[in-house]
């Protein structure tokens, strides 16, 4: 097969938990008697699978791939099974062209729940145990991700947040500001740093990304969607439903020119068409302004392209430090969050196949895996205690106690639109400062017909 390695996990089977002449058994009912070794404990309702393979199939490569690996020693130490991992970059391709080949994976990892619907028809349905699972451990925004036509067939696994706000602790320190809770407090904050002493500006962006620009635009709209229209109509958007040019939408652009389009805030407007994603927030690490909306990849873009260190909003004395408070909604108790995450679909029916479909949705996974770092989940048992970077840790924060959870609109669109218009009006709007209604007109002229 073209484009992929394949990864072996497994240890030798059963070989850290497995009884031998020195070890202590326990006897656990898990639908029948089954010896469980000293330490298998937690591993009992995977038992009665030794000796199998299960291959996951996945977009994720080195180095992250080595962590999921680690993650899994244990269970499979315990349970005798063994995951085999292959990673692709070509997934998206590839998956295609094994399933219609006959070679299916187990499982595999869907980077967007749009995918994972074209193959609807292939995939085995959840298990109850699998089901259940997800329901007791995630919201149910994320169930429904899972779900294509009434059928759950696959499970949520990691997670991203996009809805942060970037900033310098020790700037807002020194300045005397604090963060605020809700929008009308955020362009108060706003309006109050654009009238101080302070030698930069109120925001920074920059929405500039080769044959992408616009994307970062769009961000902004799909936040606001959730903020000030219900989750219906952010889903009657994406489905067309409602017209991409209802008076709901232009009452969101409107609020997104509060910002964007306000030179006291930003400066130059149409600068910010021509300024990369990543230049954009570079205002927060050298003091040029104080905010920037972005998702929590940014970070490491700052850090390894800025010299920003990554801080808690407690670190007010590091120079250079950067951390995130939460986008806010109309109100305090109002706390949608718009992001994105993976999904494990099986293509077997195969028991170990819902054994480790079923263990990637406990919290006692997600723990494990969030502890290696670099990782966070939506998973309602993950504690934060176990996820070292401070905005990884807010995100976690972010998501368990998000009131409604949405993908980002424009992944979810056609093509024609989500990757096109969206993207060169919004582009349009900040660099031409086209009218809002000519904007939404625009787009939705190019929605396809069916």
């Amino acid at each position: 097969m073209l484009g992929f390695a394949t990864l072996s996990v497994a240890a030798l089977a059963l070989a850290g938990c497995a009884a031998d002449a020195g070890s202590e058994e326990t006897t656990t009912d898990t639908g029948s008697e089954a010896t469980v070794a000293a330490g298998c404990e937690a591993y009992a309702d995977y038992m009665g699978n030794e000796g199998e393979t299960v291959e996951i199939y996945t977009t994720i490569i080195e180095p992250e791939s080595t962590l999921f690996q680690e993650s899994f020693v244990d269970f499979e130490d315990c349970t005798g099974i063994t995951i085999e991992w292959n990673g692709d970059q070509a997934f998206e391709e590839q998956i295609a062209v094994r399933v219609e080949g006959g070679t299916a994976p187990d499982l595999a990892i869907f980077p967007q729940p749009g995918l994972l619907k074209s193959f609807a028809a292939n995939l085995v349905p959840a298990s109850d145990t699998v089901s259940a699972s997800v329901d007791e451990n995630y919201t149910a925004d994320w169930k429904t991700y899972g779900t294509v036509d009434g059928t759950f067939y696959a499970a949520p696994l990691g997670a991203n947040v996009k809805s942060f706000v970037w900033y310098s602790p020790k700037t807002f320190a020194d300045n005397g500001w604090a963060t605020p809770t809700t929008w009308d407090e955020m362009l108060t904050l706003s309006d109050e740093i654009a009238a101080s002493d302070f030698a930069g500006n109120a925001w920074c962006a920059g929405i500039e990304s080769g044959a992408a620009t616009g994307w970062a635009a769009t961000d902004w709209m799909e936040d606001l969607m959730l903020r000030f229209q219900d989750a219906a109509t952010y889903d009657a958007w994406v489905d067309h439903s409602m017209p991409f040019n209802d008076p709901k939408v232009l009452e969101v652009i409107g609020e997104a020119g509060k910002i964007l389009k306000n030179s006291d805030y930003v400066g130059n407007v149409s600068a910010i068409a021509t300024t990369s994603f990543s230049e954009g927030g570079s205002g927060v690490v050298d003091g040029s302004c104080a905010m920037h909306r972005q998702a929590s990849f940014l970070g490491g873009i700052l850090v390894g392209d800025y010299g920003a260190t990554v801080v808690s909003p407690e670190d007010t004395d590091v120079e250079g430090g950067i951390s995130t408070f939460y986008f806010p909604g109309v109100s305090a108790d109002q706390t949608p969050a718009l992001g994105g995450g993976e999904f494990v679909g099986a293509f077997s029916d195969a028991p170990a196949v819902a054994a480790v479909q079923h263990y990637l949705t406990t919290p006692e996974w997600n723990n494990k895996k969030a502890a290696l770092g670099g990782w966070f989940s939506a998973n309602l048992g993950l504690d934060t205690a176990n996820v070292a970077d401070p905005v990884n840790a807010v995100a976690v924060q972010i998501l368990q106690n998000a009131t409604t959870f949405r993908f980002d609109a424009s992944d979810l669109m056609p093509g024609e639109v989500g990757a096109g218009s969206f993207w060169t009006e919004m582009t349009a709007w900040i660099a031409e400062d086209k009218a809002n209604q000519d904007v939404l007109d625009a787009i939705e002229a190019t929605w396809p017909a069916s």
